[in-house]
């Protein structure tokens, strides 16, 4: 969804025309895979970080465009609404120091923008849902005038209807309407791109899927939308919702969601989760490769434009993603995990969920048959709702039966899994022990971004107006990310 198009008005030729490239895209990547040698190469690690940009009294400030324009770098880009930002981290080799290298780029990055964005009084940062944002912050007039984003308007629209219900429960419920996607673009995360081979992808893949509602728990950092106590991952279900609607779960329409978090264990490896895209989803965005590709053998970088292209229109909270660089390989896009707190404490997220995913991918297939989908799929909900407090199923005991634990026990027991696990990867034990650190400092503590945002705003609003409580917690928020202090250590206000 990131590639700029002049088009915004398409005939059922174009559709049909896009469908034909689609499933011949879908044929070129089964030939791909078969190539001796196909996606072979270093592990690395990549990222994406959203971005708020906001004014002195912490309410959206709306110049992406300009501040993207004074920057003049390619890796920072325009999202959704008119107060976000993404920039392209610089992807790493897996060996060595990866995550002090991304957290150091975030750093100056941050930096960088908040000097650039001064003359306009306002202020960069990382966080899952700004909790100051209002009703009036969406809507056509907040949406970033770029055409794909019009495009997605309308398309959506087609499939769920033109008004979307937004219903999420909480201990302040909240119920909305909208006819656009700019509530989606409330949601910012850090979004995690892992290389993998083909010939593990399967295991890897299961093992990311596995250990995800156990780092989306402990790394929660929205628990607000429009001053509202909702989910302590609040992005989960808004994202959802968005773009799906509240009422069109499959259940009820048989129709497969857009947003989901998967539709069973991979069997067999990654051309089976392309063919689910594919055959699941009608195109949205049917613009197709103007140039010719490669011949499909290894090296020749073919691009299956029109299947990436409608990869990027369906979001699974963990994406596959092929890519032709380098020949061509594959990475694992990891995007439920919010932005922020610090940007130590996103690394230790990314850590954790790397680190646990590589530590269990040996024994996934025994984990697998003790641990239904179904099942993993509720443990990813209930992370999202309760965060820190979630009870979660997991394997336990001599014979792996399933047991409902504290989601702070199961993490606690696994921390010497994950530590192994980075270890195998080639990470540097110094580095591995630090940002290990952080999450069991974390987990002593039973603090993550979400945790301490409601405490704050609880005592805050005790003698202040709701807005007032919520922008004065936000201002502590800003300064402890700018310090870069791991939020365990963030003190009461």
């Amino acid at each position: 969804m990131g590639l700029e198009i002049k088009k915004s008005e398409f005939t059922r030729q174009d559709y049909e025309r896009f469908t034909r490239k689609l499933f011949g895209n879908l044929d070129e990547l089964a030939q791909l895979l078969q190539q001796p040698g196909f996606g072979l190469g270093a592990t690395t690690l990549g990222a994406e970080l959203e971005l708020y940009i906001v004014d002195k009294l912490g309410r959206p400030l709306l110049v992406n465009n300009e501040v993207q324009t004074q920057l003049g770098d390619p890796q920072l880009t325009l999202e959704l609404n008119r107060y976000n930002l993404e920039y392209n981290l610089t992807p790493v080799a897996m060996a060595g120091r990866p995550f002090a290298a991304i957290e150091s780029e975030i750093r100056r990055v941050l930096a960088r923008l908040n000097t650039l964005i001064e003359p306009h009084d306002g202020r960069i940062l990382p966080i899952g849902i700004l909790p100051t944002l209002q009703r009036k912050d969406f809507g056509l007039h907040a949406m970033t005038d770029l055409s794909r984003y019009h495009v997605l308007t309308r398309a959506l629209a087609e499939i769920r209807g033109k008004t979307v219900a937004i219903r999420i429960d909480g201990e302040d419920p909240i119920s909305l309407r909208a006819s656009d996607v700019t509530l989606e673009g409330a949601n910012t995360s850090l979004q995690m791109h892992y290389r993998v081979t083909p010939g593990l992808f399967a295991d890897s893949y299961n093992a990311i899927q596995l250990v995800t509602p156990l780092v989306l728990a402990i790394s929660a950092n929205s628990p607000f939308l429009l001053g509202n106590r909702l989910w302590h991952e609040t992005r989960i279900p808004l994202f959802k919702q968005a773009i799906d609607g509240s009422g069109n779960c499959s259940v009820q329409t048989g129709e497969a969601e857009r947003v989901s978090f998967g539709h069973g264990w991979v069997r067999h490896g990654v051309h089976e989760l392309f063919a689910e895209t594919v055959y699941l989803h009608k195109p949205i965005l049917p613009v197709c490769e103007q140039k010719q590709g490669g011949t499909g053998r290894a090296g020749d970088n073919l691009s299956l434009f029109e299947l990436t292209l409608h990869q990027g229109t369906v979001w699974p909270w963990n994406r596959p993603v092929y890519d032709p660089v380098d020949g061509g390989h594959l990475r694992i896009e990891i995007r439920s995990l919010p932005a922020g707190p610090s940007p130590c404490d996103m690394m230790a997220n990314a850590a954790l969920i790397i680190g646990l995913a590589e530590g269990l991918r040996p024994r996934i297939e025994e984990i697998i048959p003790a641990l239904p989908f179904k099942t993993l799929e509720y443990n990813f909900y209930q992370a999202a709702r309760f965060g820190m407090g979630a009870q979660l199923m997991w394997p336990n005991g001599p014979r792996e039966q399933l047991t409902r634990l504290p989601v702070v026990d199961i993490v606690t027991d696994l921390l010497p899994i994950a530590r192994k696990g980075l270890l195998g990867a080639g990470i540097h034990p110094a580095e591995v022990d630090y940002y290990l650190g952080i999450i069991r400092q974390r987990l002593q503590a039973k603090t993550n971004g979400a945790c301490w945002q409601l405490r704050q705003f609880e005592r805050l609003s005790r003698s202040q107006a709701r807005r007032r409580a919520l922008r004065c917690m936000l201002e502590h928020y800003i300064d402890h990310c700018g310090n870069n202090r791991p939020v365990a250590e963030w003190e009461d206000i």
